[in-house]
């Protein structure tokens, strides 16, 4: 099993700064649309809590003032009632909309994710399987959780905290000017240089967790690569020469874990210097000029003015998150909206063909196919299969016998040609009609978390336990059944102690229990030792009487008794015939099988 990839999704985002995509941005917001009455409250809700912000100090000044102003003259009781219980009022409507705007959004979010998700895997189910030849399994699944998860996250904060953040900034620089515009200045200008240091130290130590998280990748192959093989590891004495590797990865993630933590550890210091600075120099300032003669200054404008110190921080911190966050929506919104916006499948809801009693009788057409168009694999591909017939299709490597397959399921669309079943286009019939009348044994055998019954029954309804162990005795698993602790009702899972010879025969099993009318084996004994392989051939040549079937053939010796044996070539049928008429002609397919048992 291979290692993490450094050059993932993840790693990308760590090494690069994404830039601010508005169109993918504005696919987002088309996609939000049924929810824009919902966003305008929550926004509404996000402003008027920032107001309320803005106006607590001023509040808070008045009040220090009829306090510091009643000390010799006595306090007017009344004025502070009455603006302590403004302030109380205040504080409360903007909780009231601040959890408001949090709790519309997070409803929201929810939803347009749910949706989101929805409309992939509705997308996913349309796409051709030409989309999934370039695009990675991890990198699908990737789209579909990590990505909306992204886009959930920045519906869900960023968009109202930015309004907020934008009208309590603006909102701020006015108040305070309006109040006193010297110390507005001092307030302003202490708290950029506050982020100006804040800056430049980040500038210094991203580089440091960017080469972390690389080195973590580095080590992290290395031990899942160490362990996966470790009896390589072990059988050739290679123990210590994997330690000094893994020492040296280690020392290099502590030194530059060290750095990063250093430098980062630097800016709370600074922040709460430069905080305190600006405190100073509000008093400084502030006193210099009561002592200078101005009335526009008092006490409660020098304590407002350390609130709004402290306040003023908060937009531009916001502010910086909310465009780190646009800016990764921005980017996995490009590969969300990739998935959405793919050329789909053709719409079949108008072929309503289906076939009943089907008799079994395969014909192709002329048949002119390739994934690329620049490359054709399958050249002017005729055959005519009888119902009943056992038919081999065998060749080398690169010969095209897979695609046949893959056309026969209309897992592709012929570029030219025709396929017909009991003489029907499969063109003329949907996709799931044609695909239900195979049963399909691939190689690669497919096992899912859950009970042996439902791995047995996939898909299907109503099998009783006399089938099932009527079709796991003729595989060879009927004892393997009986040894487990709650038989067929038994949890497999993907640790469980099965050989790849029993995962092979079980999903031959679940082939013969869907007892489709065609069938199609790819090499389904290639992991069977040779006797379990002399079980399940019985099985099969039962399993195939009655019923046209393909075989999709590496090893000849298992289709010396099929009916009909295509030979192909480059994508071409170069011969056909039975395998003792093919012996005879000592042409191409003699060449293969004499090769594998070295007749040559």
């Amino acid at each position: 099993m291979p290692g993490p990839m450094k050059g993932g999704p993840m790693g990308n985002r760590l090494g690069k700064k994404e830039k601010l995509d508005f169109k993918a941005l504005m696919k987002v917001y088309a996609f939000c649309k049924p929810y824009s009455f919902g966003i305008v409250v929550s926004i509404l809700c996000a402003i008027v809590g920032a107001i309320t912000t803005i106006i607590g100090p001023d509040k808070i000044a008045h009040l220090m003032d009829i306090i510091t102003g009643g000390i010799f003259t006595g306090i007017d009781m009344g004025a502070f009632v009455e603006t302590g219980m403004f302030l109380i009022c205040l504080y409360v409507v903007g909780s009231v909309f601040a959890y408001a705007q949090q709790y519309i959004m997070a409803i929201i979010t929810q939803k347009a994710s749910k949706r989101l998700r929805t409309e992939i895997d509705k997308k996913i189910n349309r796409l051709p399987l030409s989309f999934f030849d370039s695009t990675t399994r991890g990198d699908v699944l990737s789209r579909v959780t990590n990505d909306v998860d992204v886009i959930s996250q920045t519906l869900g904060s960023a968009l109202a905290n930015l309004i907020s953040s934008v009208v309590l900034f603006f909102g701020l620089i006015i108040k305070m000017f309006l109040s006193n515009w010297l110390l507005a200045i001092v307030t302003i200008v202490s708290s950029f240089l506050g982020f100006g240091f804040m800056a430049l130290i980040l500038s210094k130590s991203q580089k440091y967790f960017n080469k972390k998280q690389e080195y973590v990748g580095e080590i992290n192959g290395q031990v899942e690569e160490v362990y996966t093989n470790y009896k390589v590891v072990k059988s050739y004495g290679a123990v210590q020469k994997e330690k000094n590797s893994f020492d040296q990865k280690n020392d290099r993630i502590c030194t530059v874990d060290w750095k990063s933590q250093f430098l980062s550890g630097m800016m709370m210091p600074i922040m709460v210097f430069v905080g305190n600075l600006s405190y100073v120099l509000i008093f400084v300032v502030g006193v210099s000029i009561i002592l200078g003669g101005g009335s526009a200054v008092t006490i409660g404008t020098l304590i407002s003015f350390v609130i709004y110190a402290k306040l003023f921080s908060q937009p531009l911190s916001t502010f910086a998150q909310s465009m780190t966050s646009f800016q990764q929506s921005s980017a996995v919104s490009k590969r969300v909206f990739e998935i959405l916006e793919a050329k789909e499948m053709e719409d079949e809801t108008n072929k309503n063909i289906k076939l009943e009693n089907v008799k079994g009788h395969v014909e192709f057409k002329n048949i002119v196919f390739g994934y690329d168009e620049n490359k054709t694999i399958i050249k002017d591909f005729s055959a005519d299969l009888k119902p009943g017939q056992k038919v081999a299709i065998v060749g080398p490597t690169g010969a095209g016998k897979t695609t046949i397959v893959n056309l026969l399921m209309r897992f592709y669309d012929v570029d030219s040609g025709d396929i017909l079943i009991d003489g029907v286009s499969t063109k003329d019939m949907k996709r799931e009609d044609v695909r239900s009348l195979f049963d399909m044994i691939l190689q690669d055998t497919w096992l899912f978390g859950g009970t042996l019954r439902e791995n047995l029954v996939y898909n299907k309804q109503n099998v009783s336990n006399e089938e099932l162990d009527a079709v796991c005795e003729a595989v060879g698993l009927g004892h393997f059944v009986k040894t487990l602790p709650n038989g067929y009702d038994t949890v497999l899972e993907e640790n469980s102690a099965l050989s790849e010879g029993q995962k092979q025969q079980l999903t031959i099993a679940r082939a013969m229990i869907k007892n489709s009318p065609l069938l199609i084996l790819d090499e389904a004994t290639s992991n069977v030792d040779t006797r379990t392989e002399l079980i399940i051939q019985n099985a099969m040549d039962e399993l195939t009487k009655g019923r046209t079937s393909f075989v999709i053939a590496h090893r000849l010796s298992t289709i010396k008794n099929a009916d009909l044996i295509l030979v192909m070539r480059d994508g071409e049928i170069v011969e056909s015939g039975t395998h003792s008429a093919l012996l005879a002609k000592n042409g191409f397919y003699a060449e293969l099988y004499n090769s594998q048992f070295n007749l040559v």
